[in-house]
């Protein structure tokens, strides 16, 4: 089994603290979803006819494809790929798109789970972010999706803002409780370089986030997460029985995946590609039928750590047996004797060959998972 992510890089306007490829000149749209489909039909054996378990529409803004637009991709991926008959077909989606109409034509192109960009169910927050829709609609699309039909349903939240404390938080998710989510992804939120919120910080028009207030409120997203019945599966995704996100799973098992769109990245095993972040370069080099892409060939030291940063994330951890077999005796010992000797020992634990991380220790996922590389 596969997976199938086709980005969609238009937003109506840009959020101040994202660094994702977009752009908010919406006038080649249609000519983007064209050379999404040339695309599609280039790379076809890809995948090497592998069948497609997953299809995720991320971005950007996929709800602003229209749905001639969503429709002629979606044909195109039919056409050109072997698509499971219960695969989960996935598009992210802001609520200020999700009017009847357009949840009703989702349903019929075939999607089957939202992912709503929410962020905040707080004014001031959504105002701070430079979001494009307000809190009503914020709860307004959620209740719409549930009244037409989708049950799989995933939102966005952002914690650690700066100046919210941990009511405002524990506020958020409560409002998603109410609203009977079956997944959330909550991120905290980071300062990338050359977005709007680095100038406001630089400028001194607004606070850096907390590090202390972030894992403060981290901790009470575990908690309270838990406590409302969601199984804490990947550092930032919480979901239902039976709703985990199969696609966002498939990253994190080290599955073949296909990027289709400006910026998205493969991996078939081997090596890893991308495509170039410009949509004018993308359309026009697809226009002659040319892949405008970089690929790098991953050696065994490079898969190895990989292997570490994407489980190391996840609910079951790093099984060292599975590290033996697929990466050698040599790497599992060295992995072994790398968490024995870790100097923050309520981080990790190792029992029955499985390494996990604590809950103090998940805040801290990516800088422990690189302090367990291999050099």
């Amino acid at each position: 089994m596969a997976g199938l992510y086709i980005h969609i890089p238009f937003c109506r306007q840009a959020c101040h603290y994202c660094d994702f490829h977009f752009s908010t000149t919406l006038g080649t749209r249609g000519e983007m979803a064209d050379a999404i489909v040339k695309e599609l039909v280039l790379r076809k054996d890809y995948l090497e006819q592998e069948k497609i378990e997953t299809v995720y529409f991320g971005g950007g803004t996929p709800s602003l494809l229209d749905e001639t637009e969503l429709n002629k991709i979606m044909s195109a991926v039919y056409k050109n790929f072997d698509v499971s008959k219960d695969s989960e077909i996935t598009l992210e989606a802001n609520p200020d798109d999700l009017t009847e109409q357009k949840i009703i034509n989702l349903h019929k192109s075939g999607v089957n789970r939202l992912s709503i960009g929410i962020q905040s169910f707080l004014e001031e927050d959504l105002v701070f972010m430079n979001r494009s829709h307000n809190a009503a609609q914020a709860i307004d699309s959620v209740k719409a999706s549930q009244d037409k039909g989708f049950e799989n349903i995933s939102i966005d939240l952002i914690y650690g803002i700066p100046g919210r404390s941990e009511s405002d938080w524990k506020l958020n998710l409560n409002t998603a409780f109410e609203l009977n989510v079956p997944h959330l992804s909550c991120y905290a939120l980071t300062v990338e370089k050359g977005t709007a919120l680095a100038h406001m910080i630089a400028k001194n028009k607004t606070a850096s986030p907390d590090d202390e207030q972030q894992s403060e409120q981290f901790h009470v997203l575990m908690h309270e997460a838990r406590t409302a019945g969601f199984e804490h599966y990947e550092i930032s995704n919480f979901a239902k029985a039976g709703f985990r996100s199969r696609h966002n799973s498939l990253y994190w098992s080290g599955k073949k995946y296909l990027g289709i769109g400006p910026s998205a990245h493969s991996y078939n095993l081997s090596s890893r590609q991308w495509n170039v972040s410009s949509n004018q370069q993308y359309i026009r080099s697809l226009k002659n039928s040319e892949l405008p892409a970089e690929i790098e060939l991953l050696d065994d030291k490079t898969k190895f750590n990989e292997f570490v940063l994407t489980r190391i994330r996840t609910i079951e951890g790093i099984n060292l047996k599975d590290v033996e077999l697929a990466h050698g005796k040599q790497r599992a010992e060295f992995l072994m004797k790398s968490v024995n000797d870790y100097p923050v020992k309520e981080h990790l634990s190792l029992h029955e060959n499985i390494i996990k991380l604590s809950d103090e220790g998940k805040f801290f996922a990516d800088r422990i998972a690189a302090d367990l590389f291999q050099d």
